[in-house]
Formats: C-alpha cells, structure tokens, sequence
C-alpha cells in the first residue's frame, strides 16, 4: 500500500499480488469501465474504492456472475436505485443462481444414475457371455 494514511492508494503489481491476478485481469476490467484508477503519467494508481470493486468483482466470478451482472451489480451502488436496489438486484440473481446449479446437480445425479444402470447391463452381459 502506498501514500499517506488518510488516502491510501495501491498500484496495478500491488492489487496483483494482494488478489492474485493477473495485471492484465486487472487491466481488462479497467477497459470495461468495472474499475477507474486514476492515471499519474503512465501509472495507474488505484483508490480504496477501486480495492473494494475488485474484490466485489473477483466474488462474483467466484460465483459465477458474468462481468455484465457483475457489472449491473457494482454500478448500482453508485447509482439510483442506490444500494438497496443494489442488494435487491443481488439476491435475485442469486436466486437464478441457485436454481441453475441445481438443475446441473440434479442433471450430474440423473448422468451418474443412468451410467450405473448402463455399467450394470454391460457387466451382466459380459458375465453372460464368458460363461
């Protein structure tokens, strides 16, 4: 962390390191208006607020969130509806969330189902026809 105590500030190699990314993950969610270090020269110098994002947006690709939700997401609490439709807006996608990744568990459930029942069959057969 760099500069004074009532402002810190984090360069790009700085934020790499502490979230374990790479600059150009960095970068790239710079270009897509998701973070806005302000420029010194050639340097980006990043501010608390920019720290926060980054960790918002990092959760959320934990969670699987696309950069356009995640994006929705972050900017809401800037703007109206402000944080309460910030956090309204969240919990409906993690409803949708939710409700996808237990069809796929339901679907990987119903796969390993049907391939016992397809392994069983195959080693009936194979017991069959040895003898």
């Amino acid at each position: 962390m760099s500069a004074t105590t009532a402002d810190p500030t984090w360069t790009i190699t700085e934020l790499s390191a502490e979230f374990a990314v790479t600059l150009r993950t960095i970068r790239h969610y710079e270009d897509l208006g998701l973070l806005s270090p302000e420029r010194r020269g050639t340097a980006r110098v990043f501010h608390p607020r920019d720290r926060v994002r980054l960790a918002l947006i990092l959760r959320g690709r934990r969670l699987g969130f696309s950069l356009d939700e995640i994006a929705t997401i972050v900017n809401m609490y800037d703007a109206e509806p402000g944080e309460a439709g910030q956090l309204r807006y969240l919990l409906e996608q993690i409803d949708v969330r939710r409700a996808d990744l237990e069809q796929r568990r339901s679907d990987i459930e119903q796969t390993l189902t049907d391939l016992a029942e397809v392994e069983r069959r195959c080693r009936a057969d194979l017991a069959t026809l040895q003898g």
